[in-house]
């Protein structure tokens, strides 16, 4: 009995996933081409197309790895992660999680949140480029109200924490960067992803830095998250670091 729609949608998902169907072959007909090997040539396009997409999304975990041992990375994770959306772009937010516990990359542990920067930067570059807040935006508000506003960050904007300097590594990790040794036991690192005109970076935060902007895309006020930013830095100045904060375009527009 052919296999109902569903049946069959689920069938080729499987089989694309490295399961072997038996109901599946014997619905796919062959002449020229066994129908076995129509299958193979179907899961064989699907894992390269999608260990393709990872390589673009992921080129510094690709170029920290090498290319055999990121696309044998990448067969492992499609085999049990294939895409739930149409965009491949959107594919591979659950990529970090698995290199994390993925036994043969264990003796680089910083893997994991390289892959956490590399997705953070193709999110940031795929979000809308709507307007931001600027300082013009606030003159209208009484200042002893302003304590008790909250603000968005931009689209894509996000920040990432590592006990590792991944921001080095990324750098060092970069086609034509110079061969300079980056030490692991040099402390750890605070990064605010965002969105460019153009492009995506991203730039180094102090701890009350990322205390202040966590607690804003928690949605507390600019006055709860400045005392969590002063409670985690004795030096946190609001007034500067705002100021910073603005001109860098990390806030989304009032609506």
């Amino acid at each position: 009995m052919p296999l109902a729609l569903p049946e069959l949608q689920a069938a080729l998902a499987d089989h694309a996933a490295g399961h072997d169907r038996a109901e599946l072959l014997a619905t796919v007909v062959g002449d020229s081409i066994a129908a076995a090997a129509r299958l193979r040539i179907h899961r064989h396009h699907v894992v390269r197309s999608l260990g393709t997409a990872l390589a673009a999304t992921f080129p510094t975990v690709q170029a920290l790895v090498g290319d055999e041992f990121f696309h044998g990375m990448a067969r492992s994770f499609v085999a049990g992660n294939l895409p739930k959306q149409p965009v491949l772009s959107e594919y591979g937010g659950s990529f970090p999680h698995f290199v994390e516990s993925y036994v043969p990359a264990g003796g680089l542990p910083y893997l994991a949140d390289i892959a956490r920067l590399d997705w953070a930067l193709n999110v940031a570059f795929h979000s809308p480029a709507k307007p931001r807040l600027a300082g013009v935006d606030l003159a209208s508000i009484p200042v002893e109200q302003l304590p008790a506003k909250s603000v968005s960050l931009a689209p894509g904007a996000a920040v990432l924490r590592s006990i590792y300097p991944i921001d080095r590594i990324w750098t060092a990790a970069q086609p034509h960067a110079s061969s300079e040794t980056v030490d692991l036991e040099s402390g750890g690192v605070r990064l605010l992803v965002l969105r460019r005109p153009d492009d995506a970076g991203f730039v180094s935060l102090g701890e009350g830095e990322a205390n202040f902007l966590e607690a804003l895309a928690a949605g507390r006020t600019l006055e709860q998250a400045a005392d969590l930013a002063l409670a985690a830095e004795a030096v946190f100045d609001l007034s500067p670091t705002f100021a910073r904060l603005l001109h860098l375009q990390v806030f989304a527009a009032a609506q």
